[in-house]
């Protein structure tokens, strides 16, 4: 499928991309970095006025300085950290694939370990999480950072599938959320926290389910299907509904709230995470390969809480 583009930079494959004014903004990528391995992870941190990402390969987490555009190494070594999300207290969650577990940075820079088994097994090598306002959070646990040394340390699992997981906020306790999946990546939750999409990266496919107010899931139909050949890796909202999804070798794909691809985001190299931020949370910070990139739009990401 294709479409016509506009400033050399999005591509509208369908007019709802247009009349979205998703197509609007900059006509170009602004470059923040690019002297990564593998760059992943994208968080901004309202607060800090600072984004956070992962090198995975250097084993390191970086950030970005809003005001003043440096650049300076946050934590290394970092246990191959992939996803990070900020919790309801502003806390720090990171999935340490090196490490095979889902930790929190404290404010005084201490790191608690929040997930690291389940049913008395070593996860495989967590990839992302997300948050509810309770407290619960969902992480995806596929075998990525335990299948080479590049990004984590070889390994058999142990758990023998790749699954996404739910941390009780009262107890702790690590739970099975959802199982099925080839190679489940990102994760996010909708606003209204009813609903939970997750990219299955190898079946290259985003599946959509049920949250209940317990925290368990149901459903998981498929929300979208990539085109031969392409493949998600994370995902994220905007306000209106709409859902991006890092698609790697092509670009960032945009799809409406009922699933349909409306448009693209052509970006040179393997776009591996998207997140939105900045002070209107207008920005879009774009991780690809070894560049980290903005874009300032005039869509805004679904609303930080």
């Amino acid at each position: 499928m294709s479409g016509h583009v506009v400033n050399g930079l999005y591509e509208v494959l369908d007019d709802r991309f247009l009349s979205g004014r998703c197509a609007n903004g900059d006509g170009r990528l602004e470059v923040l970095y690019d002297d990564c391995r593998w760059a992943e992870g994208p968080l901004y941190v309202p607060a800090w006025r600072q984004l956070v990402w992962s090198d995975i390969p250097n084993d390191r987490l970086l950030r970005w300085d809003e005001a003043s555009g440096a650049v300076s190494v946050f934590r290394h070594p970092a246990g191959h950290v992939n996803g990070n999300t900020l919790d309801r207290r502003g806390r720090l969650v990171s999935c340490e694939q090196g490490n095979r577990r889902v930790t929190r940075t404290e404010p005084d820079g201490t790191v608690t370990v929040l997930a690291d088994r389940y049913d008395g097994k070593r996860l495989n090598s967590p990839n992302d999480a997300v948050v509810r306002s309770d407290g619960t959070i969902w992480f995806s646990d596929p075998d990525f950072g335990i299948l080479s040394d590049y990004e984590g340390h070889r390994a058999e699992s142990e758990i023998g599938a790749c699954n996404v997981y739910r941390i009780d906020p009262a107890s702790g306790r690590v739970l099975l959320a959802a199982d099925g999946f080839e190679g489940p990546n990102g994760v996010i939750l909708s606003a209204d926290e009813r609903r939970l999409y997750v990219s299955d990266s190898r079946a290259a496919r985003i599946r959509v389910f049920d949250v209940a107010d317990d925290g368990t899931l149901s459903g998981g139909k498929v929300f979208a299907a990539a085109e031969e050949g392409v493949h998600y890796d994370n995902i994220r909202l905007d306000d209106q509904g709409r859902l991006w999804a890092a698609a790697l070798e092509d670009g960032v794909h945009c799809y409406a709230p009922d699933g349909t691809l409306i448009g693209r985001l052509r970006v040179p190299g393997t776009v591996a995470n998207v997140t939105f931020g900045g002070p209107k949370n207008n920005r879009l910070f774009i991780t690809a390969a070894t560049t980290v990139y903005s874009l300032v739009m005039s869509v805004t990401g679904a609303p930080r809480v």
